[in-house]
Parts: structure tokens; sequence; C-alpha cells
């Protein structure tokens, strides 16, 4: 049991996962709002043993070694990588720091995003329709950059409503291959696509000016990561050198605020992720890491 667990900001627990919380700590407390800076990062940690976070915090060396008491911080986010994590992995490894990062929760919502998104410009739903006449799913020539479980989804999906679609990863996908979804290069890939999906994992960086023209025009491109898949000011000299559009749910998947005030970007901004049973899934993941955590050390659950 911890002596003190603490969510430094919303980390979209159920009310059930939230009182849950307190068979696993002798002190719980949640705040409601994002703090601002590391001091109010460090002042709301304190003496606790225990961190929880969302992804739009981040934890780093100067805070860890100003709360020495942590031992554990669960992120309440997606963790692919130490690199792209907002948690200093390294540090806490260093330091016997255990953190425990959740992922594939909110993806059935992207894809009924995407969707949702694609047929809106296919068909012309209260936005400029893309052809001169509306076109179906049915044949149209489909792009996914990283095949994780979002793209491969997003892939499926848009294969079972008839579309020719094709994949680029930095490793073979087979079991996709087998389904009739082909691999190509980057490059070609881009080339050969009318719409193109990024989902990439967090501070991936794909699509430069070089891509972009091999993108060419008359492209849609939607980014479906949690940030950005390329180099704002070359999507910029995209969408002003032809007939493009770009498409994403956040602001932090656009990379730029200047970009949310052009004519051809196009963005909800409301994570497509952020559903309710999104949260279902976030909350169970995060409990169980938390059990998981607390067994391993020989540390008692009421």
């Amino acid at each position: 049991m911890f002596e003190k667990l603490v969510a430094i900001e919303p980390v979209s627990l159920v009310e059930e996962a939230e009182k849950e919380l307190f068979r696993y700590a002798k002190q719980v407390v949640m705040y409601e709002d994002i703090p601002c800076d590391d001091e109010e990062i460090i002042r709301r940690i304190g003496d606790a043993d225990g961190v929880l976070l969302s992804y739009t915090s981040r934890i780093s060396q100067f805070v860890f070694e100003r709360c020495p008491n942590i031992k554990y911080v669960g992120m309440c986010c997606s963790l692919y990588s130490k690199e792209s994590a907002n948690v200093d992995i390294a540090y806490a490894e260093q330091h016997g720091i255990t953190v425990m990062g959740i992922r594939d929760y909110g993806d059935v919502g992207v894809v009924e995003y995407a969707i949702c998104e694609l047929v809106r410009f296919l068909h012309g739903y209260d936005r400029p329709m893309w052809k001169d006449m509306p076109v179906e799913i049915t044949g149209l020539k489909v792009g996914i950059v990283g095949m994780g479980v979002s793209g491969g989804m997003i892939a499926n999906a848009l294969k079972f409503l008839g579309a020719d679609v094709s994949y680029y990863s930095r490793s073979r996908k087979p079991q996709y291959e087998e389904n009739g979804i082909g691999y190509h290069p980057l490059g070609e890939l881009l080339e050969s696509s009318e719409v193109v999906f990024t989902c990439l994992n967090k501070n991936v960086i794909l699509l430069r000016e070089e891509e972009f023209e091999k993108m060419g025009n008359g492209k849609i491109l939607f980014n479906t990561s949690i940030g950005p898949a390329f180099e704002p000011e070359d999507l910029k000299k995209w969408l002003n050198s032809g007939d493009n559009r770009f498409v994403c749910d956040t602001a932090g998947a656009a990379g730029d605020g200047e970009l949310m005030k052009h004519p051809m970007v196009f963005c909800v901004n409301a994570s497509a992720g952020r559903t309710r049973q999104a949260f279902g899934i976030l909350s169970e993941k995060v409990l169980d890491n938390i059990r998981r955590f607390l067994e391993n050390s020989k540390i008692s659950i009421v």
C-alpha cells in the first residue's frame, strides 16, 4: 500500500476506479487541473511515494530530484517508448523508480473518427466536396503510415469498406499482407495514395519537404498520431502549393497553432480516442499496473 498516491492532473479514471485507488494508498489526492510548471508539480507531489499523470504534464529529472520519496509513476496515457514518454524513464530506472504506462485503449474511437471525416470529404457533407461529385470509399487508394494497433485497425476498416489499402511501417506486417494490404516503401506509398493516414508514435517525424513533394497534389492527409508526424513548415508549404487537405482531431496533432487557421486544415479539436468505453479500458489498465507493482514489491493491498 502506498503511503500517499497523488494524481497531479486529471487522469480520466472512471468513478469506480477513483474509489478503488483508496484500496492501494493510505492517502489519495487527485487534482482537477493541469499544473502550470515544474514547481507546481513538485508542490503537488510533495512527499508522495506514488504518482499518477496523464499526457498533459511531464515528470522530468528536475522533478524526480526534488521528490525523493517517489517509488512508482503510473502513466494514465500511452507509453510506447522511453524516448517518447513524458516521464524521464532513464532517470527513474537508474534510481529504482518504477514507471508503468498503458496503450491500446482509445483506438476504436480513432477508427470511427477516421471514417466519419473521410466520408464527409468524399460526399461533401458540411464541407467542400473533395472531387467534382460524390465518391465512395470503394476503390479509393489509401496509404497507412505506421501499422501499430490503430493504424492496423484503420487499414482493416477501410479494406472492409472496399478501399485499396497499402501501408508503410518500420517492419513488415505479414498478417496484413495476407489480408491483401500491400507493403510499399514510404516514397512509393505517398505517390500512389489518394488519401494518407499517419498513425505514428509521439515525436516520430516522417514527413518533410521531400515526402510532401512525392505526395503531390489533390491529396488528403490525416494525422491520427498524438503529435505531428511532419515538419509544420513543410506541411504548410504543401497545403499552399495545391489543392490539398490536412485533417486531425486535436491541435496537438497539427503541431503549430498557426496551422489551425489555414483554410485547408480541418480539425475537430477533440481527441477522438476519449470515449466512455476508452476511459473504462484506461481505468482498468491503470489499476492493473498499480496492483502488479504492489504485488511485485510485496506491498499489501487492502
